[in-house]
């Protein structure tokens, strides 16, 4: 697998980037394209004299910061780091793209570039967290504050097509999580 991961989101980026890839790389044995600015990137790569057979750089000129507007940073920032890290999914250059930066750019970039599923009319964040008993997966953690009842519906089927073929679980159990167990909390729809 070839994973494509945007070097200069989230804190203390590239640094931070470049290790956690080089370390991916040593221990699950995959291909990873840094995406980023190649003068910070390949100092840090030169530093790590093993370890970095499997990492290539694909150089981006552009950052979309994290307080900037996601749909507007991603048309106007053609050359960013999360811009051209979905364009190598989509020309099939890699198999997969992450970042750890702004959350709606990345979102934003993945449906303009990649599209959506039939079928479905919003993108939901999943988000995999230990549970008593084994893991669970939450859907659609904060970017939709009052959805619809059929995205509900549709985040329900991503996330049990998630848990099932990705996670590997058998019949999993889809619920909706609220605010509160008090009858008076949430939205009209949720009560």
């Amino acid at each position: 697998m070839k994973i494509a991961v945007d070097a200069m989101g989230g804190d203390y980026a590239p640094d931070v980037v470049v290790r956690g890839a080089i370390d991916a790389v040593r221990e699950y044995k995959t291909e990873v394209i840094l995406v980023g600015d190649e003068t910070r990137i390949a100092p840090l790569l030169k530093k790590v004299r093993r370890g970095c057979d499997g990492i290539s750089v694909q150089h981006s000129s552009e950052v979309i910061g994290m307080s900037e507007s996601a749909a507007s940073s991603v048309r106007r920032k053609r050359d960013s780091s999360i811009v051209v890290g979905v364009n190598l999914v989509k020309q099939g250059k890699a198999d997969a793209f992450f970042s750890a930066g702004n959350t709606g750019a990345v979102v934003c970039a993945g449906t303009l570039g990649l599209g959506m599923l039939p079928g479905i009319e919003r993108p939901g964040i999943g988000m995999v967290m230990p549970s008593l008993k084994d893991i669970t997966l939450l859907i659609d953690v904060g970017a939709n504050i009052n959805p619809k009842p059929t995205q509900l519906l549709q985040y329900g089927i991503m996330a049990d097509i998630y848990f099932r073929h990705i996670l590997k679980r058998e019949n999993p159990s889809v619920g909706l999580l609220n605010v509160g167990e008090e009858e008076s909390k949430g939205t009209d729809f949720y009560k």
